[in-house]
């Protein structure tokens, strides 16, 4: 673990090209001062990073990017979401406060304590989550000023088996779980997806899409589509090495890439 890592990384795409990879959930790392408000031990803490790590999902993204006919532009966060989760909401909205996992987390996948009863998010919205919303919403505005839309694809991965904290894990579990908005999901967003994914499910076991604030329910310019890949069709689980099913999803997500890019 780093001292102060880079929290996110905007790689730059074609300039004519409205797609945005999104990458939230990929990184393990946790800066030592963060560490240090963190109740696991080492141990305890590196089978909580392999559960709810979406891993190796930055490099299905950057091979999805190389692949494609139009280069996406692709936003990486380089910190564990056990730092703060940027997807989530930061105030009472987010309904996984319930199990203790909203912007900042204090249960782990598994309900145990992570970090101590009654700890201030505060700081750690202020100085990570604050500034990623920031710099997403800029990432998207400046794909709307170059090309006048922007489509957010939301690269994450999930178990195979259902773990503890789900609030909605009951359903199917399909290779590609594709979450959608009934605002910002187009049905040619969707359609694109499952010609290139095969078998696909619609949010579930997890629903919904990322789009900053600022655009949202507003700009119907803006479209979003999460991309959730069982883990299981590309890599040994929990925590471990990739296997040849990356390059395959890699090249299906390449093949969304260009359809929306068109």
């Amino acid at each position: 673990m780093t001292d102060a890592p880079p929290s996110f990384e905007l790689l730059p795409g074609a300039g004519r090209s409205p797609v945005l990879l999104h990458v939230p959930h990929s990184a393990r790392e946790i800066p030592r001062d963060v560490r240090a408000g963190i109740v696991l031990d080492d141990a305890e803490l590196a089978r909580e990073l392999d559960h709810i790590t979406d891993a190796h999902t930055a490099e299905i993204a950057a091979l999805a990017a190389r692949l494609a006919g139009v280069t996406p532009w692709r936003f990486v966060n380089r910190l564990s979401r056990l730092v703060v989760d940027p997807e989530r909401f930061s105030d009472e909205r987010e309904e996984m406060r319930a199990v203790g996992m909203g912007a900042v987390y204090t249960r782990t996948t598994h309900g145990a304590p992570l970090r101590s009863e009654g700890v201030d998010a505060g700081p750690l919205v202020e100085r990570y989550f604050l500034p990623y919303a920031r710099a997403m919403t800029e990432a998207v505005g400046d794909r709307l000023a170059a090309t006048g839309r922007a489509v957010i694809i939301d690269v994450h991965s999930y178990p195979s088996r259902r773990l503890p904290y789900e609030l909605h894990g009951q359903g199917p579990r399909p290779a590609v779980c594709l979450g959608t908005d009934s605002f910002h999901t187009p049905a040619a967003l969707l359609d694109a997806a499952r010609a290139v994914f095969g078998e696909t499910e619609l949010d579930t076991p997890f629903r919904g899409t990322y789009v900053p604030l600022e655009f949202y329910g507003t700009r119907p310019e803006v479209s979003a589509l999460m991309v959730e890949i069982r883990r299981d069709t590309y890599m040994t689980e929990p925590g471990g090495p990739a296997g040849p099913g990356l390059e395959r999803l890699a090249t299906a997500l390449a093949g969304l890439v260009d359809a929306v890019s068109r």
